[in-house]
């Protein structure tokens, strides 16, 4: 397409065919609900949960692990499920089973009463009079423990399709300029998810039980299947896609054909020829160093608030509540690439490799999170909100470098692998983060002048903090320069 057809289809779609947004506001709410799911355990079991169970830093640690764990597996097979489904199927099989999967957490305390008590027929609070009688802590902690990992283990499957789906969607729906802000737009749902979480789920569950917070919150999820049903369809086949909209939608094709882009017709993609490319390689070790530090501050930011300065699940609503409204700047992140290719007339890929190490370097304000944090909370809460907001931001367009080099029909594919690769990360934070913190408790530990937990969190924040460099260095070595995959 040349530069005048460009200019013709940007003042079309100024006046007439903006479709493709509602579909970006349907990943919005999908992400929000996907993150939403997902914190009710890190908001509940400190002060519901492991007073019931007994359980310790490390048994929550164990169970985010595991989710991490299960997430990053299930990531590899939802992206190969998505792309055999298609988006449509795929994407209402994908919040279909995390709602089922969040809804069965509130249940775990029913079935430990009856699988040690043999009390089967009884309410939520019922359950907790007969757990409250048990004796043998150890045999409630394992069961209840095995039962909650079943329910994360549900809920990871289904919340693995997320992302896959949604960067799928965005390719339909998108031309490759648009991408990342798109995808910036629906990754924000992820900042929202976890902005709304310590606002409701803490009083959700002081008012009705922490059992209610994962049924009233897993619902969401069928109520946006219905929305889905009925909205989403292929661009080419929508009846609300006007021509002048479907036109700018698919603007690239025409580029594509020349670099060698094969027709969406060709047959699906062979999971073993992904790993043949450097670009493949890139994109994981990319989500390798860099998904745990956002599942690390999703996770434990509420527990080091209660850890470090004595907050309950209450008290910390607010902080959690600026700390995710400063995330929420990473939408500008899914902008700049726009700019560097519009203004500065690089390619996409180039843009993006430029904007994600302008973001690389925010989140080595996290080494002075700690040392700064005597002075008030506020200090670490501010600053892992700046380093939440550069995650999202390279989170959007590590994204979107799938959609530049690889073509449509492998996008699902590739995102899972990622996501195998950055599931893999998380566990390893997770579970390190559980068992460093329970050893500098226990054993008072000094670190940099830090002492017991604080020592731990110190650690864990300098790691966070190097991350992002990392990733970029190892990426722009492995793919220098923007090389699109034509012979898949």
């Amino acid at each position: 397409m040349n530069q005048t057809e460009t200019v013709a289809v940007n003042q079309s779609v100024k006046t007439t065919g903006k479709y493709r947004w509602s579909i970006c506001a349907l990943l919005f709410f999908a992400t929000t609900i996907n993150y939403l799911d997902r914190q009710v355990l890190s908001l509940t079991w400190s002060d519901f949960i492991a007073p019931e169970f007994h359980w310790t830093n490390n048994d929550y640690g164990n169970i985010t692990a595991l989710f991490s764990i299960f997430y990053a597996v299930s990531l590899l097979f939802a992206g190969r499920f998505v792309d055999w489904l298609d988006t449509k199927k795929g994407f209402l099989w994908a919040i279909g089973i995390w709602s089922v999967g969040a809804c069965l957490h509130a249940f775990c305390g029913i079935a430990t009463s009856g699988i040690i008590a043999g009390e089967w027929f009884v309410g939520f609070h019922g359950s907790k009079e007969i757990i409250s009688t048990i004796s043998d802590t150890a045999l409630v902690i394992n069961v209840s423990v095995a039962l909650f990992i079943f329910a994360r283990f549900v809920l990871a499957v289904g919340e693995a399709g997320n992302f896959p789906a949604a960067i799928k969607t965005t390719a339909e729906y998108f031309p490759k300029k648009d991408r990342a802000f798109a995808t910036s737009i629906f990754n924000a749902g992820a900042t929202v998810g976890a902005l709304a979480a310590p606002i409701t789920i803490p009083f959700i569950a002081k008012s009705f039980g922490w059992e209610m917070s994962f049924i009233i919150i897993g619902a969401l999820g069928f109520v946006w299947m219905g929305f889905w049903m009925f909205m989403y369809d292929k661009p080419e086949k929508h009846s609300r896609v006007t021509p002048e909209e479907l036109a700018y939608i698919q603007q690239d094709d025409i580029e594509d054909s020349k670099i060698g882009f094969k027709p969406e017709a060709g047959g699906k993609v062979s999971l073993a020829d992904c790993f043949k490319y450097k670009q493949t390689w890139a994109f994981a070790f990319g989500k390798f160093m860099t998904d745990g530090v956002w599942w690390f501050f999703l996770f434990w930011t509420p527990a080091y608030l209660s850890s470090v300065y004595g907050m309950d699940s209450t008290e910390a609503a607010l902080p959690l509540f600026v700390l995710y409204m400063i995330t929420l700047l990473s939408i500008i992140g899914g902008w700049l690439p726009t700019y560097f290719v519009e203004k500065k007339g690089m390619n996409p890929y180039e843009g993006r490799m430029r904007a994600m190490l302008i973001f690389a370097f925010f989140p080595l304000l996290a080494l002075i999170a700690q040392p700064l944090g005597y002075i008030s909370y506020w200090v670490p809460v501010i600053i892992i909100g700046i380093a939440g907001a550069a995650h999202q931001s390279w989170s959007a367009n590590i994204f979107t470098t799938v959609g530049d080099m690889f073509p449509k029909k492998a996008i699902a594919t590739i995102t899972g692998i990622g996501g195998l690769a950055g599931g893999v990360g998380s566990t390893l934070i997770n579970k390190g983060s559980g068992v460093l913190f329970d050893y500098a408790k226990d054993t008072n530990m000094a670190f940099m002048g830090f002492k017991g937990i604080e020592a731990g969190y110190f650690i864990i924040f300098s790691i966070c903090a190097v991350c992002y460099l990392t990733g970029w260095i190892v990426m722009k070595t492995l793919v220098p320069k923007y090389s699109p995959i034509t012979d898949l």
